[in-house]
């Protein structure tokens, strides 16, 4: 599928770069941050498996609060502290961290230091 859009085909160029060399396994998977307008979204992927262990969005309302907005830093530091807790609670301690094309900076950085503080590492 083309995009025609230069911002969204420069992000998929990137992204296909930063997946050459960011492989998640059962050990340590990987933990792939998505973010639109809107909303953010977190999951943690075996794949070896092809499956998603554990995942978080700013959709989840009922864990979060309804007072929640992905589409901000606030929004995006509460899904890493979820996506956190429910790595441990899956028995997750160890991720590799899949920027997913983006840059490491706002949003996407936010999410990363909560996932840290609620004890995940990368």
């Amino acid at each position: 599928m083309s995009r025609t859009n230069p911002k969204v085909t420069g992000r998929l160029r990137r992204k296909k770069h930063i997946r050459k060399s960011v492989v998640g396994s059962m050990e340590r998977p990987r933990l792939c941050v998505f973010r639109s307008g809107k909303h953010i979204y977190a999951q943690i992927i075996d794949d070896e498996a092809g499956h998603t262990l554990v995942s978080a969005s700013s959709l989840c309302t009922e864990e979060l609060g309804a007072d929640v907005d992905g589409g901000n830093k606030s929004g995006a530091e509460a899904v890493g502290r979820l996506i956190g807790q429910r790595a441990l609670a899956a028995n997750i301690s160890s991720v590799v961290f899949d920027r997913n094309g983006f840059r490491y900076h706002g949003r996407v950085a936010s999410l990363a230091d909560a996932a840290r503080e609620a004890g995940l590492q990368f």
